[in-house]
């Protein structure tokens, strides 16, 4: 009952999205949209790229609404952006894109305004939205709130990517891992707004730096 709820809420929180982006004639019933987005976030192969992770970045989008120039758009980027997700690949952020770019003009909404969506999926590659990207500040802080979370959070979190990538040895898993913490973690900064790096910067890097040293201590073994 519970999970059916949080769907029907997911529901009304894309038409809503959409019915906001949308050119003045509107477009078509958005239910079937809605529905064929939701079975993507269900697929079997995710543990961590869920429908909780698309509820939080939505959530994370509605609190930092105020720091973006369109939230609706933004919103509609936080449903596409990992709407196509196969952990053994690495252009999925590409054909999420161009799944906005097919489905948004078809459901209504204007071409640049399906661009601009498609646009922001494709930050997410990098996390690294110019000083004027209001939009992709946003999206991108939203979508790496969780390196902010609490220590159990953070945790269950990492256990759940790992999960989503059980076909990769371990020690290929800790280089890749270990490398793309680093990569982060040189970063100028991971939070683009206000909010992001007032709020959750210093715990991210906490999180991150952690995470790496664990990895590293595995890596090398028992002493």
């Amino acid at each position: 009952m519970g999970a059916m709820a949080d769907l029907d809420a997911l529901r009304v929180r894309f038409a809503r999205a959409l019915e906001a982006a949308r050119a003045p004639a509107g477009g078509p019933d958005p239910a079937p949209y809605a529905d064929n987005l939701l079975a993507r976030w269900q697929e079997p192969q995710r543990r961590y790229h869920t429908v909780a992770h698309l509820t939080a970045v939505l959530d994370h989008v509605d609190a930092l609404e105020r720091y973006a120039a369109d939230p609706d758009v933004v919103r509609l980027a936080a449903w596409f952006h990992d709407a196509v997700y196969l952990p053994e690949r690495s252009e999925n952020e590409e054909r999420s894109a161009r799944l906005a770019e097919r489905a948004l003009p078809e459901a209504g909404v204007p071409e640049p305004k399906a661009a601009e969506v498609a646009r922001l999926v494709r930050l997410t590659v990098t996390h690294d939205p110019a000083g004027d990207d209001r939009d992709g500040q946003v999206l991108c802080d939203a979508d790496l709130a969780v390196l902010a979370a609490p220590p159990s959070a953070y945790a269950v979190y990492t256990a759940e990517v790992r999960e989503e990538y059980h076909f990769v040895p371990s020690d290929a898993f800790r280089e890749g891992r270990s490398a793309i913490l680093r990569q982060l973690l040189a970063l100028p900064r991971l939070f683009h707004t206000p909010y992001g790096q007032r709020h959750w910067e210093a715990t991210a890097r906490y999180n991150l730096a952690s995470e790496l040293e664990m990895l590293s201590t595995r890596a090398a073994g028992p002493s």
